[in-house]
């Protein structure tokens, strides 16, 4: 997989339907055990609630699914829980949706609606990143050839993540894998071949608040 969604800090959400109060946690795990580890944590800090109803997704094609119920009428919590997270595409989540019964039955209709506009809500809470699969692409060039290479860069949506100017100018930029090729042909064509490629390392990374995160 070139690229997936995963979440880069955890985050609460919280609702209150017919006096219900729902509160979702969400955390990034990278294992089965880490979600169960998250989801027995949660039954422990809310241990008087009604319900502490969970979902995770792990892995690469999200091919660890879980969901539970945790006493709520059968397919009516951890499901569209679990819908939910799939259906924003996010990798490496899990997410409990404690709930404090507020003395009023919200029929299946509402539970379903319920627990997943909490997951929706803990979700917008979280800070969630792009991670993708590229190269950390180190460019030297001279001072004649640098404007074009930062407009090449600029029209492909990539930023300049290090530089160094001495007699010469060397540029690092982080590029997806897919516009790999075509960017140093670009480069190499837009500076007539003035332009040396002097790294070319696999990584994968992401951008949190503007700033390069590599993995």
């Amino acid at each position: 997989m070139k690229q997936m969604k995963i979440v880069y800090e955890g985050g609460e959400g919280e609702l209150i339907e017919k006096k219900s109060r729902f509160i979702a946690t969400v955390r990034p795990v990278e294992s089965e055990e880490e979600a169960l580890a998250f989801i027995a944590e949660m039954k422990k800090k809310y241990w008087n609630a009604s319900h502490n109803c969970s979902a995770f997704v792990v892995g690469e094609n999200q091919e660890l699914q879980r969901c539970s119920d945790d006493g709520e009428p059968q397919g009516t919590a951890g499901r569209p829980m679990l819908d939910v997270l799939l259906g924003e595409d996010v990798h490496n989540v899990a997410v409990v949706v404690t709930r404090y019964f507020g003395g009023t039955l919200l029929g299946t209709g509402g539970l379903v609606r319920a627990y997943s506009r909490s997951v929706q809500e803990g979700l917008a809470a979280s800070k969630i990143i792009e991670k993708k699969i590229g190269a950390l692409l180190r460019i030297r060039t001279d001072y004649n050839g640098i404007g074009k290479i930062q407009y090449l860069l600029g029209q492909r949506g990539l930023v300049i993540t290090g530089s160094e100017y001495t007699d010469i100018v060397e540029l690092e930029t982080l590029v997806p894998q897919e516009q790999l090729s075509e960017l140093r042909e670009a480069i190499t064509e837009g500076t007539n071949g003035r332009a040396r490629f002097l790294r070319e390392d696999a990584v994968c990374f992401a951008f949190v608040d503007g700033e390069p995160l590599l993995f």
